[in-house]
């Protein structure tokens, strides 16, 4: 069994969901139109170190040309909006209705944000998630131009480094992460790095909402 995870019919208040990332666990739903949501904590947790955090060259010259334009935390509505669309290998999505309103309540309070790529003002990628203490818990990114979203990911751990975090969550590993040093830990080494950080402050605005590629890329380059 991969996962444990209970079904939940009581309406959860986004401090019960902020408990219950700083105790390793995350919800999900079935699909976009079941109205319940289930608790999820896998066996064997996705991580990408931020140390030695890994961006292929042709990667690297895309975010230093600063051809997309990178934000942080502008539009929350569209980037939710972007990661619930269909997109080609994803017929479906687990964002419900319920997801969209606790996460948005988490964006007002502050807990929640996104990185945002635009193309000519466009919005065309971007990713969001849970930050906690030194912990930035990646919920979900999508993308409709190529490579935006691996940008994302090098904007948000050049942000993460900047800002002082420890821990990166993808909860699960993918071939799309792999190829930045994702990998997997056990639940219990998980929880043991997710309490450490949890004591750890941090600042996700350390640098500014709006950052160069070159900056992204020399915070990434610099000593952890």
């Amino acid at each position: 069994m991969a996962a444990r995870h209970d079904h939940v019919h009581l309406e959860i208040t986004p401090h019960v969901l902020l408990k219950a990332y700083a105790c390793g666990v995350f919800p999900m739903a079935e699909s976009a139109d079941d109205p319940d949501l289930f608790w999820v904590e896998p066996e064997r947790r996705g991580i990408i170190p931020l140390e030695g955090f890994h961006v292929p060259k042709r990667l690297r010259r895309t975010v230093k040309s600063d051809r997309f334009k990178v934000i942080a935390s502008q539009d929350f509505q569209g980037v939710i909006d972007g990661c619930a669309s269909p997109a080609p290998g994803r017929k479906r999505t687990w964002i419900n209705a319920e997801i969209r309103r606790l996460y948005c309540e988490l964006f007002k309070m502050g807990y929640c944000h996104t990185v945002e790529v635009y193309e000519n003002d466009k919005l065309v990628g971007g990713l969001y998630g849970v930050c906690l203490a030194s912990v930035f818990f990646g919920e979900s990114m999508f993308s409709t131009a190529r490579d935006v979203s691996k940008i994302a990911l090098v904007h948000l751990v050049a942000r993460m480094k900047a800002g002082g975090f420890t821990l990166l969550d993808t909860q699960f590993v993918t071939d799309h992460l792999q190829q930045f040093g994702a990998l997997e830990i056990p639940r219990d080494v998980y929880n043991e790095l997710l309490d450490t950080a949890l004591q750890e402050p941090a600042n996700f605005f350390s640098e500014p909402s709006q950052i160069t590629g070159a900056r992204a890329l020399e915070l990434i380059d610099s000593p952890y």
